[in-house]
């Protein structure tokens, strides 16, 4: 027994010794640099009601602080859930009397801003929303004292173009239904010319899809009120039908003084279904209060007007003084975002002569949040966009405009007959057409490559490497401006919960993403989930398991209790990897030889120093590898400082919400030869050298 146990490790040294894989770096030529106490950040955002009193304590921006990520950006949750955001609950409403209208927060109030809130709208158009999801459509809620409108600055006065933009309100049914008739109960302004139509196509993103207008859908002399259309002899069927209106009457409510109530289009409820044979007419749309109650509804844009007692608990952001002043900035320059879609532009120029004045430092604006994602026409959100840049640089000529904060960096639009079906691509188009590419001085997009959090994850982390750069060709085949800085502004496994979130597979992803998108040439890629936060369950995908994206998982009082592997492989990220300045990193290509090939990720860099650093990562959940580390000349080093994180280190007892690390240890710290480093599976190894390669 004893002599085949020697025989064993003998032959497991050997293995060891001639590793069949090996890592080339070539130390030719650099693909990239970057700035490494600037790019690689992480998030903060909006929460629910009491979440900024939970997150802001000094143990949890001490825990966030120690995962060494530098720079912030601060994400946007009102932009997310159809409301403006107050940034400054001092300010001033354009109806003052009525504590109501279009609000503008002050850019000096009397004390410090510690949280802000947004304000729902009440003449919101859309069942669904990014956020809480917690609100519905004006358009069939079934009270007729409410009613849906439209943005106001879309407006020509605003907008400076001849004629204002059409808008319209989609109604989607889950199956297709039959339609021959509308009644149309219109609010003010109305539309004089209108058109009601049908989609035609196998579904939304149908490339030969396209809007057929009803024989009796074409309207050109529109007088509002309740207006019934026969909209042909029988019944068509489809799934998505519009409303799509063309020219406004200007017509506001009674006793109005608002010049914005007369811009736009108003409807107060939609129906639309079959006429029956003695007369009569069955409505094929839900009206309900509630997204489970009605029928789902779209729309091109909505009215932020709203009143004092529209104010949701439950859209909660921190405030501008308290995230500037918890030391969480680490004083580096901030990513700010301003409203767009649902704000005005007016506050958004009150949101950074507030932060100038402060004397607070910032590293670019960002216009708006997912407007694709949203569905929002590209050329809608390109005249907002213009707005808001003027009202930006009249604040500050010299702070870097830019966004959306594309959903993904490939964008393509939803039910559009427009040849060109990219929504980056069009809305680019027309800043260009505009004059206003200028103010595109970056292009910022989330990151989030897994829907689907079930079956084999490894080959969803191998898949990544894949796609990112497709994204990022995709995004330049776009239109994206060469030269405009690219930035990640939010990135993790998934937007949705998921077990890989919180096992070494989610510090996997995140390492690839971060270290790819800067050996590609990325500005600044920013980790979403910096504070504490507890397992959840997606919903649509049971199987994926409970989890979150986070660097902490919180006891039930919100603080910072087990550290987990997102924190660690940032850690290594910032303190291991890329080097701490003054200077740029250099990213260099890097071969992976041999049964690794599949599994095995590195990227290599040289730090303003001269060392060197390799980040390998092994996505591989079952087998381990053994490389070798050389350069493409031949030469090598020795000896490797190595810090492997992965397997070993930790592991996650499954417990529903309850779920938490059983063993949760910190990275291996040791000195490997370069002619074999072992790589166990689904781990995260760093390995450097004092010089170069010789």
């Amino acid at each position: 027994m004893a002599a085949r146990i020697a025989l064993a490790l003998a032959a497991a040294a050997q293995v060891a010794a001639s590793p069949a894989s090996v890592v080339t770096v070539d130390t030719a030529r650099p693909t990239a640099s970057f700035d490494p106490t600037t790019a690689l950040g992480a998030g903060v955002d909006g929460m629910e009601a009491g979440g900024v009193k939970r997150l802001f304590t000094g143990a949890n921006v001490k825990a966030m602080e120690d995962a060494g990520l530098g720079p912030i950006t601060y994400r946007l949750r009102t932009e997310l859930g159809i409301a403006v955001w107050h940034f400054s609950g001092e300010g001033a409403w354009s109806d003052a009397a009525r504590a109501q209208g279009y609000w503008t927060s002050s850019d000096h109030p009397s004390a410090p801003i510690l949280v802000s809130w947004g304000y729902d709208l009440p003449r919101r158009g859309d069942t669904i929303d990014m956020a809480a999801n917690a609100g519905f459509s004006r358009l069939d809620d079934g009270d007729p004292k409410t009613f849906w409108k439209s943005n106001p600055y879309l407006d020509r006065r605003y907008t400076g173009e001849p004629g204002a933009h059409p808008q319209w309100a989609v109604a989607e049914f889950a199956k297709p239904v039959g339609v021959d008739e509308a009644v149309i109960d219109w609010a003010q302004p109305f539309a004089r010319r209108f058109q009601v139509q049908y989609w035609i196509g196998a579904d939304e993103y149908d490339d030969e899809g396209r809007w057929a207008t009803f024989p009796g859908g074409s309207v050109d002399n529109g007088h509002g009120g309740r207006q019934r259309l026969d909209l042909a002899r029988s019944p068509v069927r489809a799934r998505f039908f519009r409303v799509l209106m063309e020219q406004s009457s200007r017509t506001t409510p009674a006793g109005s003084t608002d010049p914005r109530d007369a811009m736009g289009y108003a409807i107060g409820e939609l129906e639309l279904g079959r006429r029956t044979a003695v007369g009569g007419f069955v409505d094929a749309i839900r009206h309900g209060r509630t997204r489970f109650t009605q029928t789902v509804m779209h729309v091109s844009s909505t009215d932020p007007w709203h009143r004092a007692v529209d104010r949701d608990p439950d859209l909660e952001q921190p405030g501008l003084d308290l995230v500037f002043e918890s030391g969480l900035t680490r004083g580096l320059p901030v990513m700010i975002p301003v409203g767009a879609l649902y704000d005005t532009p007016e506050n958004a120029a009150a949101e950074i002569r507030f932060l100038k004045a402060r004397g607070y430092p910032l590293a670019r604006v960002e216009i708006g949040e997912e407007p694709d994602g949203q569905i929002v026409e590209p050329a809608d959100y390109g005249a907002l966009y213009i707005e808001v840049a003027r009202a930006v640089r009249s604040a500050d000529p010299t702070v870097p405009i830019g966004g959306p904060s594309l959903m993904n960096a490939v964008a393509d639009d939803w039910l559009t007959s427009d040849p060109d079906r990219s929504w980056t691509s069009r809305f680019l188009k027309y800043l260009k057409a505009r004059g206003a590419l200028g103010d595109f001085q970056f292009v910022s997009f989330e990151r989030y490559p897994f829907d689907d959090l079930c079956g084999d994850l490894s080959k969803k982390l191998v898949a990544e490497s894949r796609m990112l750069p497709a994204a990022l060709a995709r995004l330049d085949a776009d239109g994206a401006p060469a030269g405009v800085p690219r930035i990640i502004s939010e990135y993790g496994f998934s937007a949705f919960g998921g077990r890989g979130e919180v096992e070494v597979a989610g510090a996997l992803i995140d390492a690839d993403i971060a270290a790819q998108f800067l050996s590609l040439g990325g500005k600044a890629a920013y980790l979403f989930g910096y504070g504490p936060s507890r397992p959840y369950a997606a919903g649509h995908q049971p199987c994926a398991g409970w989890g979150d994206l986070m660097l902490f998982e919180a006891d039930k009082a919100g603080q910072a209790r087990w550290p987990l592997p997102t924190f660690f492989e940032s850690r290594m990220l910032t303190q291991d990897w890329a080097g701490r300045g003054p200077g740029a990193d250099e990213a260099f290509p890097a071969r992976v030889a041999g049964p690794a090939a599949r599994f095995v990720a590195a990227y290599p860099i040289r730090r303003a120093d001269g060392s060197w650093r390799l980040l390998l990562l092994n996505r591989d959940r079952k087998n381990g590898y053994a490389v070798g580390v050389t350069a493409a000349d031949g030469r090598a080093p020795k000896r490797l400082a190595t810090v492997q994180y992965g397997q070993d280190q930790y592991a996650w007892r499954a417990a529903g919400p309850n779920g938490h690390p059983v063993r949760d240890r910190p990275p291996r710290r040791f000195t490997a030869s370069a002619e074999s480093v072992m790589l166990p599976p689904w781990s995260i190894t760093m390995v450097g050298w004092d010089s170069p390669a010789r």
